[in-house]
């Protein structure tokens, strides 16, 4: 069995270098809403991996978009997010008027914050879903292609796993460690976006890199 695949994925998901971006977006959650988040989370980086491997060559073909444009739009995502993480106020200091009193509105905002941005682009981004098509391409047999989905369980599960120690290390840390690691992280994926950005647009457009 090739595992090569598995320690890529591993290596590009990377869902411990995740966990601040967690701890930021989940602040004022309670343990449920954590739980619920923890559980899509997972779920959906299983799912954008399996459906990479299935059917990401098709997608891509029916809708005409390029792995190049994949990467300019995660990296426009990805620079929001890391906009908001240096510039915005700390969700615990939000006033209240901003602040959601509905159970089924903050559940709803667990559920969304779990998809985007978490799973997409800070878990499974373009890297992640090229990764995994360049891979499905190269699968020869069923057992092959079913092998890849497999590693998308893997994924799931290692990313549950960081993010539910994730508690643990913000109690380690406490709030004032916890702001400061959050603005070193967005300054450090504003840098990512921009590689991210830059090389999608030195392929749709080669006279950039002239």
């Amino acid at each position: 069995m090739d595992y090569k695949p598995l320690i890529t994925l591993l290596a590009i998901v990377n869902p411990l270098a995740i966990v601040p971006f967690f701890i930021h977006y989940t602040q004022g959650f309670s343990a449920e809403q954590r739980r619920r988040t923890i559980a899509i989370s997972s779920f959906s980086a299983f799912v954008v991996i399996a459906v990479s491997a299935l059917a990401g060559l098709h997608i891509l073909d029916f809708f005409g978009i390029s792995l190049a444009s994949f990467q300019v739009g995660g990296g426009m995502l990805l620079l929001t997010s890391a906009l908001n993480m240096l510039n915005a106020q700390p969700a615990e200091a939000k006033p209240a008027s901003h602040e959601l009193e509905d159970g089924a509105e903050k559940a709803a905002m667990g559920a969304s914050i779990a998809v985007v941005p978490l799973t997409i682009p800070l878990l499974t981004g373009p890297a992640t879903m090229s990764t995994v098509v360049i891979y499905a391409e190269k699968a020869k047999t069923f057992w092959q292609l079913s092998t890849l989905v497999g590693y998308g369980v893997v994924i799931g599960l290692a990313t549950a796993l960081c993010f539910a120690l994730a508690q643990p290390i913000a109690r380690v840390l406490g709030k004032t460690g916890i702001n400061v690691m959050t603005r070193l992280m967005g300054l450090i994926l504003a840098a990512l976006a921009v590689e991210v950005m830059s090389d999608g647009l030195m392929k749709l457009f080669p006279a950039l890199g002239r």
